[in-house]
């Protein structure tokens, strides 16, 4: 309970108004989506009621927790056997949205495993670089040694997902191993030269390989990643979102059009509610109100980077880190996609989009930060109070 009382509230109240105003935007994407298709301009709204209210519960569960259950052996590895069969699963007889067989049916509510994995490495890899921190110190060019049989089970994961296809999910995960690799004391010229090599060859592929064949395929993955590359020349089909979410932001200016007097979300943007949310909220609160929202996010991640370097703790700094990845190229793609710059992956944006799994996995992660700052100012405190004594 001292770590609940000892809350970050630089990180907090951020969290707290971001999830705000997820809910309103939701509501008023939304809206018209469930008047649409027969059902209450209330439904979504309702759903994202009760995710940001269980995710406000984990998040203070996960505050409160004692940090080192969760590395458990038989834990870890009960939730790695349980993401492995059921993404094997929707590979096989998953339900199919938006092209990807990515989600389980639970009565009226979707859930999508890809994101648990997100939290799942990075408890799972920072527990085990922390064990091993000692020998990757001492001998950093050879770390493949030790890491390679949880790199291999990685890797493992990251493709069933990018099977299902969701190579947004996957690149995400992908970048949040990555980074808890980098900071663990490995060599950091390898690893540059591998993430560059990485990017020089998903280019490569794109333009030799994917945009040839969007010619003559009517992958709806394929298409969505293509149409960016000339978005107009496909606006009445695969660039239809991008063109439209040009359009929203033109109208929105710097304060917009008012909240609920969004026009493109009346049919013309698909998922105004969940990849493009932040494209309806720049069109009816304006570029003003959406940088707030990006500086707020801005703020959390800085705040957690920041955590994670006063940590004498491996462990926990590798928490901060991957978090604070997590975060960050999510935003990033929802952005880039929002804005033409990167493809469109179907990424939501943290904490403002539509989506229960997102919410779940972001308040996991977000508890376990806000756990290990409270952690840190209950040392403080009782350095300074050993101090007077």
């Amino acid at each position: 309970m001292n770590r609940l009382r000892n809350i970050d509230y630089l990180i907090f109240i951020p969290y707290l108004i971001m999830s705000t105003i997820g809910v309103i935007m939701v509501y008023s994407a939304s809206a018209n989506i469930g008047v649409q298709n027969g059902g209450s301009p209330f439904g979504y709204l309702i759903k994202q009621l009760i995710f940001t209210g269980i995710g406000f519960v984990i998040v203070c569960m996960m505050t409160a927790l004692n940090i080192n259950k969760l590395r458990n052996k038989t834990l870890l590895l009960g939730f790695e056997i349980a993401l492995f069969v059921i993404l094997c699963y929707l590979l096989l007889v998953g339900e199919t949205i938006n092209g990807a067989a990515g989600w389980i049916r639970l009565g009226p509510l979707s859930i999508q495993p890809a994101e648990f994995v997100k939290f799942f490495l990075i408890i799972r890899l920072a527990n085990v670089i922390d064990q091993k921190q000692d020998i990757i110190s001492l001998s950093s060019q050879n770390w493949w040694h030790e890491l390679w049989p949880t790199m291999v089970r990685t890797t493992i994961l990251l493709l069933l997902i990018f099977m299902q296809p969701d190579a947004g999910g996957a690149a995400i995960n992908f970048a949040i191993a990555f980074i808890i690799l980098m900071t663990s004391g490995i060599s950091w010229k390898k690893g540059l030269a591998g993430i560059f090599g990485c990017i020089a060859l998903i280019a490569a592929i794109i333009k030799f390989v994917l945009v040839p064949l969007s010619k003559v395929s009517d992958s709806y993955q394929l298409q969505r990643i293509i149409a960016f590359t000339n978005p107009f020349g496909h606006a009445t089909g695969a660039g239809q979102q991008l063109v439209n979410s040009y359009y929203a932001i033109s109208n929105g200016g710097l304060f917009g059009v008012g909240l609920g007097n969004s026009i493109q979300k009346t049919g013309y943007l698909p998922e105004p509610n969940t990849d493009f949310i932040m494209a309806i909220l720049t069109e009816e609160l304006g570029a003003v109100a959406a940088v707030c929202v990006l500086a707020m996010l801005a703020l959390i991640v800085t705040r957690i980077v920041l955590i994670g370097v006063r940590s004498n703790d491996t462990y926990q700094s590798l928490i901060c880190y991957g978090t604070a990845t997590y975060l960050t190229i999510q935003a990033l793609f929802n952005m880039g996609g929002v804005l033409g710059i990167l493809p469109i992956t179907g990424v939501t944006f943290p904490f403002i989009s539509y989506g229960g799994s997102s919410i779940l996995t972001l308040s996991l992660c977000l508890g376990l930060v806000l756990n290990i700052s409270g952690r840190q100012k209950q040392v403080r405190h009782e350095l300074k109070m050993a101090a007077v004594r």
